[in-house]
């Protein structure tokens, strides 16, 4: 009697522990669905509510939305950052991951013109672009990586 009851009660915990982290991982990929589900809805023809959202759209996003990730980052380093980091994020080519926090695991990546790797010319730059991005992004538990142009790892940071 009591081999069954542990069994039963083990076999209780793992579900309730896989239906926790099914719950969890599933609404990240369900917000992305459901936007991808609206926005096919919103490029109907004939659906005049749907019109209505795309022209109000476009006037909200003319401020930061339009902007890439990239162009956000450098103008709030060009704002707020030092001169190192100015000059540092003028190599910034593109900003990946900026915009999709949870607090559990953020991961962005930040790619540069510099070349060289690791030994390269961009080593100290990185650093302070990764400290620029941890002044621009904060995160519980976030970690940003710099590459170089050939797509190899410069220089990363917490932020």
């Amino acid at each position: 009697m009591g081999m069954k009851s542990k069994i039963a009660l083990g076999a209780f915990v793992g579900i309730v522990v896989i239906g926790a982290v099914s719950a969890n991982s599933g609404d990240p990929d369900g917000g992305s669905a459901d936007k991808g589900t609206s926005a096919s809805a919103e490029q109907q023809p004939g659906n005049t509510k749907s019109d209505a959202k795309s022209d109000a759209k476009p006037a909200e996003d003319k401020g930061t939305g339009k902007a890439s990730q990239a162009e956000q980052f450098k103008a709030f380093v060009q704002k707020n950052g030092t001169p190192q980091e100015k000059d540092a994020a003028g190599h910034i080519t593109k900003v990946q991951g900026a915009d999709e926090q949870n607090d559990i695991l953020d991961a962005a990546d930040v790619y540069t013109d510099f070349t060289g790797g690791i030994m390269g010319e961009g080593t100290g730059p990185a650093k302070l672009i990764a400290s620029a991005f941890a002044d621009w992004k904060q995160s519980g538990n976030g970690l940003v990586t710099v590459y170089d142009a050939d797509g190899e790892i410069i220089g990363n940071g917490s932020f």
